[in-house]
């Protein structure tokens, strides 16, 4: 609100003087007096008034720059990082591990900054430069081996069909690669070592997605600056210093891939550096293949840029005020300059998933110049301007605050005195930080404080920034690193991992107020489809629909990886699993209930959503055993069951297989009804949901992962894959399903809290839907242990968090900060079961605070306060009209617009008129067998025999329903309500 008066009173006081002048003119003729030159009036007044025009027109010219001129001092005032801004990562050194940079993107390039003071790293990616071409990868041999495969598992002999199934496997997706290094050298002055630095101070700004370097050298102030802009794509660096002719920078430009460099000096103020380069046509998926990194020509080729593959360009575009420029081979060297501005424009030859980038490929270095042209064009206030607005639109829209929690505790550590180098060990005090600790301190400071509750904002908006910055329309979606990658060989290729990560990606951007974050995903999706279809026909001789299996990458790989059957590590726990295309489909009809588009469900997502259902129909097959449908062979993601000791890979009918085919035929059952179209296939994928293998509680009360009940107490796999229907699903909730629900969570305690970075992320979300805030708030917790890079990978084993707050796998995996950004939203809010849940695991431990602009399914809009850990009031907008309902944990009002009091409506039918509805509704609950052999068998037949209309008086005998109360109101599109605890 500041920064906002304070350009209003800028952009006020400019069109003042421009009013001033205006009318100056009109009352003095610039200077003209005809009345006192009667002989010459007519000439005197044409040429005065022309004047007057000519003014005029000089005006009217620069108002936008005037107004350009007054957005960025008032954001520049704003902008002026410091320690005190809650919403910024800082550190008072410069980062020396990749995971202690500080991330930048606009969805396409990405860069990690690393903030050196003699030697300044700026490591770059592009969204879309990945090894390889199109290569669909499927295996012909399929449609044989299925049906022996199938007699295999019907049998139980699980092995033979594993060993089997590795003939159906096909090559490993590619890789996504590093783009170019830039970097700043320190020249001049040598005797200026930048360990003398002082008043160090680095940070990224999330509220206006730049990054800040400061610091003091040789008595001269330091500033650096960068953003990367997604309306111009170009990537913006300024240096400045306050005095005049201190910056003498080297500035270089190189590559892990093949390349080569231009220099070109066009005069002493402007000057370029062009990298092209070259990625490789193969990258091994494993260390001990015999050719790792594969480029199709010799590096001393003719031609050493032919062949398969993409191409590249990274352009850099330098301006100075003052000084001058001069050029060697391979760097720019700048000089004695006040003020320096480096514009970085890229782009690759990629062209879509299913056309060749060498064949068929853009013009790289064409897209590259072009963008620099427009960018220097703009020039350095207007491209920060529009990439304020920009970001800002979608960032801004979320608040949250949790009270005023200490970040400033006193503990025994290291602070150094010279640019944050460690020498002398201390207490972190408010003498040596007056303003708060630096991020990776409170990091390691957190578990002796955790009541630093500003932390955990800090985190939850920082995965909402990493979702704006690595998933905007036009791009590829966030892969298993978002768009940050140092690696020609990174981990797990920092491919889509779709049996759990990619869709993890997205599980905060409808609920946090991003939906247009996720449009990548569904373009990927579509091209998933395209691919799937074919991956279904030669795979397994499928004709209808379509699939993909556990991992993709930029080509839209949908066939099952695994390196064919020569691989020694190749596996069908992983490899033999379908459902990804399912599960993904599920994402397009959440996208629908959050904003209630019916374009969109009619035109892009219902074709595919049926294509997915389609092959699912195709694919089950009935058990001989028990005549219900199952899938074969199953897995349930990376797991593997142990049957009498023995250890298999694959089986039938897994939980997570049943509970997502459930999810997808639901989702397009009510896709046909709400869009009037389609019903026989609706009634054919009504009576197959019938004959579903079921959901099963074995004998420990817990929720089956397997067709059988041979769950192992002890297993304490990082995948939870068959609490799928708890979370993100909805068939599995505490008030509709108890008996699912305390079977879920007798898993979730089998388990344990502590694992992977993604796994703890995922179990914060379960514990939310099982409204235990006690719990997901533990988890979370354990979520903020510190990671250290320098660590020995043996030393990293859990989950984490590195110093620049990445998730920690380990390794890096930015699922991780995805899914805890969800989960505290789902802490919040949540909307899944037809119910608009207001605060429904709030923790003790967050007594007071506020979460504004969250979103509810049936496109509401809401924002939530609370103290003592009680709801105070809450906002509701509905975007659409319509019935609303909402849950509270104490009784309340609803006021409208004009302060009447609504009265309550009963909603019998359960016939509302937008997008907010029970998952089965009518259709009642989904089937349920309970192990004869279970531990406490009176518990389950007392809890079965609670009715459902009892369930708000929430039994002492099933005390894990939720007491609360339930207010159905009827709202009008755009408007606005009070909920006002009675």
């Amino acid at each position: 609100m500041k920064y906002q008066q304070g350009m209003l009173r800028q952009i006020k006081g400019y069109r003042n003087f421009i009013l001033l002048l205006i009318g100056a003119g009109s009352r003095f003729n610039f200077g003209c007096n005809p009345e006192e030159n009667s002989g010459l009036q007519k000439v005197s007044l044409s040429f005065c008034q022309a004047k007057a025009n000519i003014l005029l027109v000089l005006v009217i010219a620069l108002a936008p720059s005037v107004i350009v001129i007054a957005q960025q001092n008032a954001h520049s005032q704003k902008a002026d990082a410091s320690p005190s801004n809650p919403l910024q990562l800082w550190y008072n050194r410069p980062a020396t591990y990749w995971q202690e940079a500080l991330p930048l993107g606009n969805a396409t390039t990405g860069a990690m900054v690393f903030g050196g003071i003699d030697t300044a790293r700026y490591q770059l990616n592009d969204h879309n430069l990945w090894s390889g071409e199109p290569v669909d990868g499927n295996n012909p041999n399929g449609p044989i081996l299925l049906p022996k495969i199938r007699k295999l598992i019907f049998e139980g002999r699980y092995d033979s069909a594993a060993a089997l199934y590795r003939k159906m496997q096909g090559p490993y997706s590619a890789r996504y690669l590093p783009l170019a290094d830039l970097w700043l050298y320190s020249c001049g002055q040598e005797q200026l070592n930048g360990e003398n630095a002082t008043n160090y101070f680095r940070a990224l700004d999330l509220t206006t997605a730049e990054s800040h370097i400061r610091y003091k050298l040789g008595g001269v102030n330091f500033k650096r600056t960068c953003f990367i802009s997604y309306p111009d794509q170009v990537m913006v660096i300024r240096i400045t210093a306050d005095k005049s002719k201190s910056i003498n920078l080297k500035i270089g430009l190189s590559s892990l891939l093949r390349n080569t460099l231009q220099v070109h000096g066009e005069n002493k103020r402007t000057a370029t550096l062009l990298l092209r380069g070259k990625a490789p046509s193969y990258v091994a998926n494993r260390p001990y293949e015999k050719k790792q990194v594969v480029y199709d020509r010799p590096k001393n080729a003719p031609d050493p840029f032919g062949g398969r593959g993409m191409t590249f360009s990274v352009l850099v575009g330098v301006t100075t005020s003052g000084g001058q420029i001069r050029h060697s081979d391979s760097t720019l060297e700048v000089t004695n300059t006040d003020t320096l501005t480096i514009y970085l424009t890229e782009a690759t030859s990629y062209n879509g998933f299913d056309k060749s980038p060498s064949l068929k490929g853009l013009d790289d270095e064409k897209i590259a110049r072009t963008r620099m042209m427009a960018a220097q064009k703009k020039g350095y206030a207007t491209l920060r301007v529009r990439h304020l607005r920009d970001y800002q639109n979608l960032f801004s829209r979320v608040h949250f605050w949790l009270g005023d929690g200490s970040s400033m505790k006193e503990n025994p550590g290291v602070m150094g005195k010279k640019a944050g180098h460690a020498t002398t060990k201390t207490k972190y005090s408010r003498a040596a930080y007056p303003n708060g600790l630096p991020t990776d301190l409170r990091l390691k400071n957190f578990a002796s404080n955790p009541s630093d509750h500003k932390l955990q904002v800090l985190y939850y908006q920082y995965g909402r920034y990493l979702l704006i910055a690595s998933s905007r329309p036009g791009s590829l979606p966030a892969n298993l690193q978002g768009i940050w990658n140092d690696m020609v060989q990174p981990p797990w290729g920092s491919n889509y991992t779709t049996n759990i990560n990619t869709e993890m990606n997205y599980w905060l951007a409808e609920n946090t107020n991003l939906s247009e974050c996720a449009t990548p995903l569904f373009d990927f999706i579509h091209a998933l489809a395209k691919n799937g279809a074919k991956t279904a026909k030669v795979n397994y001789g499928i004709h209808q629909g379509w699939l993909a299996h556990h991992n993709s990458d930029a080509w839209a790989k949908t066939s099952p990886t695994g390196g064919y059957d020569k691989d020694p590590k190749g596996t069908p726990r992983w490899s033999a699993w379908v459902m990804a295309g399912a599960w993904l489909s599920t994402h397009l009809w959440e996208h629908y209930l959050f904003t209630g588009d019916q374009a969109f469900l009619r035109q892009q997502a219902y074709p595919v959503m049926r294509g997915a259902a389609a092959f699912l129909l195709s694919w089950l097959v009935k058990d001989p055993k028990t005549g219900y449908l199952v899938t074969n062979p199953s897995t349930s993601p990376e797991n593997t069951v142990k049957i009498k000791g023995k250890e298999y890979e694959l089986t039938l009918g897994s939980t997570m297989d049943m509970s997502i085919i459930r999810a997808i035929f639901t989702d397009v059952i009510k896709a046909a009804a709400l869009l009037e179209m389609d019903q026989p296939f609706a009634e054919r994928l009504k009576q197959v949901r019938a004959k579903l293998y079921p959901f099963h509680i074995g004998r420990n009360g817990q929720l089956q992962e397997w067709y059988g009940d041979w769950d192992n107490p002890s297993d304490k796999h990082r995948h939870i894959s068959h609490l799928f229907g708890l979370y993100p699903g909805a068939q599995i909730t505490p008030n509709a399903t108890p008996l699912l629900a305390g079977a879920a969570r007798e898993t979730l305690r089998e388990r344990g809290d502590v694992s992977t970075g993604w796994s703890m992320a995922w179990k914060v979300n379960w514990w939310a839907r099982l409204k235990d805030g006690e719990h997901a708030y533990k988890i979370l917790l354990d979520a903020f242990r510190y990671i250290d890079p320098a660590s020995s990978k043996a030393e990293m084993s859990g989950g984490g968090t590195y110093p620049n707050l990445f998730d920690a796998h380990p390794p890096f995996q930015i699922d991780g900060n995805f899914g805890a950004t969800a989960g505290i939203t789902e802490m919040l809010l949540q909307s899944h079961d037809g119910v608009i849940s207001l605060l429904p695991a709030l923790p003790t431990e967050w007594q007071q605070g506020y979460i504004k602009g969250i979103k509810a399914r049936g496109n509401f809009e809401l924002d939530i306060y609370w103290a003592n850990a009680t709801l105070s009031r809450a906002k509701i907008k509905s975007n659409l009209g319509g019935h609303c309902r909402i849950w509270t944990s104490v009784p309340v009002k609803i006021v409208d617009q004009q302060g009447h009091n609504l009265l309550p409506t009963k909603n019998t039918d359960n016939k509302i008129q937008q997008p907010l509805f029970n998952w089965f509704g009518n259709q009642g609950k989904p089937p349920l067998v309970v192990s004869k052999k279970h531990k406490d068998p009176e518990v389950i037949k007392e809890l079965a025999a609670i009715p459902m209309e009892q369930v708000n008086k929430a039994s002492d005998t099933a005390n894990h329903l939720v007491k609360g109360y339930y207010t159905d109101f009827e709202t009008s599109r755009g408007g606005i309500y009070q909920v006002v605890p009675l």
